[in-house]
């Protein structure tokens, strides 16, 4: 079964988007919003990852490494001012696509080995991921216009 791939992948995406909304939180601290929300954001994170680790002990875990590299490829470092606030929020944007996918295809695994435990971990992780990506999509809109016309 390659049910332990996707439930790997996740479970690691999970952890690293919770460090990253953390990291970014902290560094755009001045932006009273980004701070708390992130850290709210990072400990939904963390129950997602725990909500998993039941379905990692009975699938087993295949730990690809993708989650840290994908960490490391869009996160040299935060970045400062108004076009770094926007570009970090891009980032983790882009991290939770790719833990929404991934809930998606673990979905579609979880009906098809008929787990009713796993599809609800999956439902209601899921519709928390898609809010998380309609927060940061609504603050990378209100961030850009300040970011990129206003001269700085």
């Amino acid at each position: 079964m390659h049910l332990a791939h996707y439930l790997g992948l996740l479970h690691r995406s999970q952890t690293e988007l919770a460090r990253a909304f953390r990291e970014i939180g902290e560094h755009h601290r001045d932006e009273p919003d980004v701070y708390h929300v992130c850290e709210r954001l990072a400990a939904q994170c963390d129950d997602h990852a725990r909500r998993l680790e039941p379905f990692v002990r009975r699938y087993s875990e295949e730990a690809p490494q993708e989650p840290e590299r994908l960490h490391s490829t869009l996160f040299s470092g935060t970045r400062s001012g108004g076009l770094g606030l926007l570009r970090d929020l891009h980032d983790l944007y882009l991290m939770a696509a790719e833990c929404d996918i991934s809930w998606t295809v673990i979905g579609q695994a979880a009906q098809g080995a008929r787990d009713t435990g796993l599809l609800e971990v999956v439902s209601r992780c899921e519709s928390e991921t898609a809010t998380q990506m309609t927060w940061l999509s609504t603050r990378m809109k209100q961030a850009a216009p300040q970011a990129l016309v206003v001269a700085s």
